[in-house]
């Protein structure tokens, strides 16, 4: 069995890594709804840190509770309507949906192997929370990614058949 805090660790290093991918893109994106979107992405993903060290600090001795951790869980808001996009910005819509999907996959795969890592119900609890929450995600991903790709097919004048 893994220790517990190491989990939380690597949980916190990932969503990290989400939240700079994401304002990266937002950087690199000219289409203003574009960019308000990926940067609600990023804040989300730093609401994932966040419910993360609460949960820390519940398994290191702080005094919240898994119930006041797990009340954190929003609801994530529609922020993907990207507004009509120019070539450029389509590619990278693609681009970025593509690899957002891939790593809500990789977070995904990461809760569950943590599941299977301990032996708390608490942290257990906490694990399936994460997952619903990226399940969400890659959800919201691939419609839009789907969307888009349409978009990419029609402007490039082909189909698929």
């Amino acid at each position: 069995m893994k220790n517990i805090q190491d989990i939380i660790n690597q949980a916190i290093l990932n969503e990290v890594e989400g939240a700079q991918f994401y304002r990266m893109a937002a950087t690199q994106n000219t289409t203003p709804e574009a960019v308000e979107a990926l940067n609600k992405l990023a804040e989300e993903e730093l609401a994932h840190i966040d419910f993360l060290k609460r949960f820390s600090d519940e398994v290191t001795g702080g005094d919240i509770t898994v119930d006041e951790a797990l009340s954190a869980n929003v609801p994530s808001p529609e922020i993907y309507s990207w507004g009509k996009l120019d070539k450029q910005n389509l590619n990278l819509a693609l681009s970025v949906f593509s690899v957002g999907m891939q790593m809500e996959r990789d977070s995904i795969a990461f809760y569950e192997d943590a599941k299977k890592q301990v032996d708390d119900p608490k942290a257990k609890k906490v694990f399936d929370e994460l997952i619903k929450w990226e399940q969400v995600h890659l959800e919201q991903f691939s419609t839009q990614y789907d969307i888009h790709k349409k978009e990419w097919w029609a402007d490039q004048g082909f189909s698929p058949m």
